[in-house]
């Protein structure tokens, strides 16, 4: 379980080898994703809060990098944090987020981007829920939902 002080190791020192990488063009990216998708992603924008499309969706399923297809999050990680974006406790594996110290805005905070191919996903936060502590503030426009398979 990764715990605040990992993340800032990873932020400050190094962040966990990914398991491939995926680079491309902006012009790539820009045919790739929608408009919204790229500002965020690409440009490391914000969509608004309460107003996107997993704040209060909580089916069963893993969470993957809209640019990439990565997996990120599993949903039994995810909470409701009263933030207006979808918050997880824990990524899908320790190799499966990038750390980066984001001192935009007059804040400072940990950006977390998609370690595949460091699309910009959101921030993660001290102020989460026992027992990591963590807060994965993310982006509904950088995540899609892949719904469980089920054995019959």
């Amino acid at each position: 379980m990764l715990r605040w002080i990992d993340v800032l190791k990873f932020a400050k020192y190094s962040n966990p080898e990914p398991y491939r990488r995926v680079e491309k063009t902006d012009a790539a990216w820009q045919a790739q994703l929608t408009p919204a998708q790229f500002n965020i992603l690409r440009l490391k924008g914000t969509e608004p809060p309460y107003r996107n499309a997993y704040c209060r969706s909580y089916e069963p399923g893993v969470y993957a990098c809209v640019g990439c297809g990565s997996l990120l999050f599993n949903s039994t990680e995810k909470y409701h944090a009263i933030s207006g974006w979808p918050s997880f406790t824990q990524p899908i594996t320790k190799a499966a987020i990038k750390y980066l110290f984001d001192d935009t805005h007059h804040m400072h905070r940990i950006e977390v981007q998609c370690n595949v191919c460091e699309g910009h996903l959101g921030h993660v936060f001290p102020d989460g829920p026992a027992p990591s502590g963590l807060r994965y503030c993310i982006n509904s426009k950088s995540i899609i939902r892949i719904e469980p398979v089920i054995n019959n």
